[in-house]
């Protein structure tokens, strides 16, 4: 018997090294492989749906399926990655050539509108020392988007090889992904009724994050970027991406963006364009994140708005462009381990006081 213990403790410790071993040999492919369960899960559905029309035919139909990924995903994002990436460097040239001098901008604000030192005065703040830390952290700002994209330029082959990457994943993953799941649940000692409970939580807050919050950032970035056109600002590319990029941080969002853009353009005197973009700020993009995040994220995850705040902030921290999603899932898993936790061991049967006596 305790030979037969040593035996079955050696395997465990065994399987756990060579396990560690396996992830830490992935993690240089993170991005890649989590992409790619990410989209073999948003396009499952419609692997479905074509399996309905088209019968059982794997490799047809998961072929099929990241075909319609491709074109409506992937080549749309290398599309305005290239356009965000040629007009970010245009924007830093203007800026280093003296074209743009956001110090200058900050000047007129204060000439416009004098309350704003007065107020800042009153926190012991001087406006002066304030400006040049704002004009040199913009500049900072754009040389380290600069460098970024200078940096893509040269990494473009490990961009592409982690684009075939995640599509050849995706394809086995769209095809075999429920031969996995079912393998998972075989192996993981936590029960199968758990593990297919948090397995379905795990797509569940996937899809909802990956579709919500994209969603929302592509529409409150486009119309953004939208209405910055119409209204004749220089980037209005760029600060649309930005604006997306803001609008995946709940209670944050686009309004970093267009509020001090509205807040210039009434400075200069341009009053009309001012109002449209703060009447067009506050109503369309305001009610569109409103409206839809709640929809899209806050109902499928069954978050609270501020867990979903701090865990998408601690996520981009901890995992960088990829924390907007995994960030909420984390969270999402954390309250349905503890919601499971709760039910099953949580319960205690009533004591009765006359059974002391």
């Amino acid at each position: 018997m305790r030979y037969e213990s040593l035996e079955r403790w050696t395997f465990l410790a065994s399987l756990l090294l060579v396990s560690l071993a396996f992830l830490l040999l992935l993690k240089p492919f993170f991005g890649p492989i989590f992409w790619a369960v990410a989209i073999a899960l948003i396009f499952h559905p419609v692997r479905l749906r074509l399996g309905n029309r088209l019968g059982d035919h794997p490799n047809t139909l998961a072929l099929i399926t990241l075909f319609i990924c491709i074109i409506i995903v992937v080549i749309p994002v290398i599309v305005l990655v290239s356009s965000l990436v040629a007009e970010g460097l245009m924007i830093y040239e203007q800026i280093q050539e003296g074209d743009i001098q956001p110090g200058q901008y900050l000047d007129r604000v204060n000439e416009s509108f004098p309350a704003i030192e007065a107020f800042l005065a009153q926190f012991g703040l001087d406006f002066g020392s304030l400006r040049d830390r704002l004009a040199s952290g913009i500049a900072g700002i754009s040389q380290f988007l600069a460098k970024q994209a200078f940096g893509f330029g040269q990494n473009t082959f490990q961009f592409v090889l982690n684009l075939a990457l995640m599509i050849y994943l995706a394809f086995f993953l769209l095809r075999d992904g429920h031969k996995l799941v079912e393998l998972l649940i075989q192996a993981l000692p936590l029960g199968d009724e758990r593990e297919r409970l948090l397995f379905a939580k795990f797509a569940e807050v996937t899809r909802a994050t990956v579709k919500g919050n994209l969603l929302i950032a592509i529409i409150q970035g486009a119309l953004g970027g939208a209405i910055f056109w119409m209204l004749g600002i220089t980037g209005a590319l760029l600060w649309g991406v930005v604006m997306a990029i803001f609008s995946l941080l709940p209670a944050i969002g686009a309004a970093v963006v267009w509020v001090p853009a509205a807040i210039y353009l009434a400075a200069i005197g341009d009053y009309l364009s001012a109002g449209i973009l703060t009447a067009f700020g506050a109503i369309v993009i305001g009610l569109a994140d409103n409206i839809l995040r709640p929809i899209l994220v806050g109902r499928d995850t069954k978050l609270p708005d501020y867990v979903v705040l701090l865990s998408t902030l601690g996520g981009l921290v901890m995992f960088g462009i990829h924390g907007f999603v995994m960030g909420p899932l984390v969270a999402a898993l954390f309250m349905s381990v503890w919601g499971i936790f709760i039910r099953e061991f949580g319960e205690q049967e009533p004591v009765d006081p006359a059974a002391d006596q």
